[in-house]
Parts: C-alpha cells; structure tokens; sequence
C-alpha cells in the first residue's frame, strides 16, 4: 500500500511539472508504457490469489486512471499554452499588395455562354432553363420524336429507373429542347428565348462527352418564316465571331421539331494552315463547316404547347456551346474542358472582369 501510494504521489508530482509535450510523452511511456511501472504492476494481478485480487486490483486500475487522467489534463495545458504563444507572435499584415493576378478564371464554356446571352439579349431574346432531369414527355414526345426514335434507345439516353406521377420514364435531358415546350406551355406566344445549359448523351471521344453544353432558340410569333431564321443566325454569327464575312449555307435535313429543317454550314478558310470561319465556302481554299441544326418548329410540336398552329409559326435552332467556344478560341479536343488542368485553364480562362459587350466585341480578353 505504502509503496502505490509512493508512486501514485511520485507519478502525479512530475506529470505536473512536466515543462512541455516531449517531456509529458516520455512520462506515459514511463508509467503507463508497455514497460511502464504502471503497466508493470498491472500485469501481476495474474498472479494474485483471487483474495489479493479483490483488493490490489481496485487500488491499481484507480491508479492507472489517475494517472492517465492526469496526462490528459496537463496535455491541454500544455497545447492551450502553445497556442495562446504563437497567437500572441502571429500577426496579419494587411497592408500587403493584392497579387499580380487572380488565381482564379471564367471557364471558356461559362463565358461563351455569357457572349451569347449579351448577343440574343441585344436581339430581344430572354435567357430561359429548366430542370436537367426530365421526363420522355418533355423530352421526346412532345417534340414529335416518335416511339421508335433512334434517340430513345438505351445506348443513347441515360434512363433513371424511376417514373413520375403520370407514369412517364424520367432521364437526363438530351437537349435543351424541352426548355421550349415548359416556356410556351408557360408563356404562350408570342416569345423569343433561347435556352442555354447541360445536356447528356452516351458517347465520349476527343469530340464528344457524356455531358456538354447546348443552346437552343426559339421563336414564336405571327407570319415568320425561314428568312427570319437565317437573318437571325447570321446576326448571331457574325457578331460571335467578330467578323462580317461570315456566309451560311442552308441545307435540307430531318429533325422531328421543325419542318422544313436546314443544316447550317457557315463558309471557312485556310489562314496558315489553320481553318478559320469567314469567307466563301466555294472559293479556291475554302471550304463550309456543317455547324447548327435548325428550321421551322413543326406544327404538331405548336400544338403540343397548347398553341393554335394556324396562327402561330416559329423557327428554332440548337448548336454546342462547347463546339462555339473550340471553334473560336483554338481548342482542339472537347475532353480537355472537363480535366480540371489549372495550366489549360490558366491558358485558356477569362479574367472576371472581363464581361462581354458588344460596344467592345463580346470575345475580346481583359
């Protein structure tokens, strides 16, 4: 008894007096170690009658306690004290320049699609969105994509497993389309938005990804027609790209939604063997670049929105914002802007301040 009184004094003395974490640390390796004294003394219980047991082993787990209770209290001591000294010698100097340059920058998809806002802005278009997880009725039928549309097919839309209240399959939206029909079932007509945001489709290569970024435009009014559209598309163009030779070639196609429906090339040129838009398609060195789709919007997808089809025409058009943005500024493989790479980014990113403008060209960097 005599000597765990000794220790448990002898033990609780220096714990207290223990100048620094070092020195506490070696102290529990001391006592209460694998070797410890402590430890030590815990291991010959074993070896007691179960008479001596009763009474030594009480009186050694109280001492082991105290003074593991004891190294814990002096450890916040301690860590407090070293904290309240390198707060008292730390100081923040306020008057430091601000850095040459912000560390962060505008991702060439997000600034694209500003420039297209401020072009369709001065053209009277509003911005208009909806939900990226859609249902088939949004997405497909009501945009008179048949049951059997090649688009539906698993391979090429990603399905979620569950349905809406109507009973309708819910999916990852593969265009911006659906945006038209949710604003003239809301809005009616007339209206002039387009409809800028993420869409998804099962394909990955250097130009394509599971996820990329489109935009669509809509207009619904009284007596339009495809002059309207291609008047439209070359406003849009040539103040994108900040040229005014920019030619468009309309070609027949087939989409659902619109009918009649055009392809739209817009003419190119080889400036040091680099193709750059602008010019005469059919020119010696020239050559046209297939680049949106477009046409007039059906009858049946007018009708779909509660509209009266006999009244109300409308053309509407859809291209990739990712493909604008690599087709401007030099970018030669869609994967790249989804890598996170600071130093693509550091290249190719746009300074916050840098809003575009048509007063100052919508593509000129800060």
């Amino acid at each position: 008894m005599t000597d765990l009184e000794h220790l448990k004094t002898d033990a609780l003395t220096r714990i207290e007096n223990a100048p620094d974490a070092a020195a506490l640390e070696a102290l529990r390796i001391e006592f209460l170690g694998k070797q410890g004294s402590i430890s030590g003394l815990m291991k010959t219980l074993g070896k007691m009658t179960p008479e001596e047991r009763q009474i030594q082993g009480p009186l050694l787990n109280g001492l082991r306690t105290e003074t593991a209770d004891a190294i814990a209290a002096r450890k916040a001591v301690i860590e407090d004290a070293e904290l309240e000294a390198r707060l008292a010698t730390e100081s923040l100097d306020l008057t430091l320049p601000a850095p040459e340059a912000p560390k962060g920058s505008v991702h060439p998809v997000s600034q694209v699609m500003d420039e297209l806002a401020e072009i369709f802005a001065d053209l009277g278009f509003s911005v208009a969105t909806g939900p990226e997880i859609e249902d088939e009725w949004h997405n497909f039928t009501a945009l008179n994509m048949a049951e059997t549309h090649p688009a539906r097919a698993m391979h090429d839309t990603f399905y979620f497993p569950d349905v809406d209240s109507d009973g309708r399959r819910m999916l990852l939206r593969t265009h911006t389309s659906p945006v038209q029909i949710r604003s003239m079932v809301k809005q009616g007509a007339p209206i002039r938005i387009i409809a800028p945001g993420r869409v998804y489709r099962s394909d990955s290569d250097a130009t394509h990804t599971p996820m990329f970024h489109q935009v669509e435009g809509l207009v619904i009014d009284r007596d339009i027609h495809l002059g309207h559209l291609k008047w439209t598309l070359e406003t849009f163009l040539k103040a994108f790209f900040e040229r005014e030779d920019i030619v468009l070639r309309l070609r027949p196609s087939y989409f659902p939604f619109t009918e009649p429906s055009v392809e739209v090339d817009v003419g190119w040129q080889d400036v040091n063997g680099r193709r750059v838009l602008g010019g005469d398609g059919d020119a010696p060195g020239h050559g046209w670049m297939e680049l949106l789709g477009s046409g007039m919007v059906n009858a049946r997808v007018i009708e779909f929105a509660g509209l009266d089809a006999q009244e109300w025409q409308g053309f509407a058009f859809g291209v990739g914002v990712d493909r604008l943005a690599m087709l401007k500024y030099g970018m030669d493989d869609l994967r790249a802007f989804f890598d996170g790479d600071q130093r693509w980014l550091d290249h190719y990113g746009f300074s916050p301040f840098d809003q575009p403008t048509l007063s100052a060209g919508v593509g000129a960097k800060a």
